[in-house]
């Protein structure tokens, strides 16, 4: 018996890890024409067109600081929102076209991760952060 399978198999689950707590693995949930999500260091970008569903990605942020977040939307139809969550999935910042900027402290020891939700959304949306 060859332990070359396990091996890879191992190897492959600590690669993704890694990416996901880099910000650079996405999950995602989504039904659209068009879409193109740009994960970035200081901001997302998405352009999409008759976009349903959802996406997720760890954020790019220096912990034990305080951030500024600010939702730009530019949607024909449809609607966008954005939720910072903590480590256990609770909304800590909800950005949307009423409440388009927002700030938060983040913890040193926590993670924090960054969801789109899309309705039937067509255009362009723009979230960026920055250092408070």
């Amino acid at each position: 018996m060859t332990l070359w399978p396990l091996i890879f198999a191992a190897a492959a689950v600590s690669v993704a890890a890694v990416l996901y707590r880099r910000g650079a693995a996405i999950t995602r949930s989504i039904v659209a024409v068009l879409f193109v999500f740009r994960p970035g260091r200081d901001g997302d970008r998405v352009s999409l067109n008759a976009c349903t569903g959802w996406v997720r990605h760890a954020g790019r942020f220096a912990r034990g600081r305080t951030y500024t977040f600010t939702l730009d939307t530019a949607l024909s139809q449809g609607g966008a929102e954005v939720l910072l969550l903590n480590g256990k999935k609770h909304p800590l910042l909800q950005l949307n076209r009423e409440c388009p900027s927002g700030r938060a402290r983040l913890d040193e020891k926590g993670r924090y991760c960054l969801r789109w939700e899309f309705q039937h959304a067509t255009g362009k949306c723009e979230l960026r952060w920055q250092e408070d």
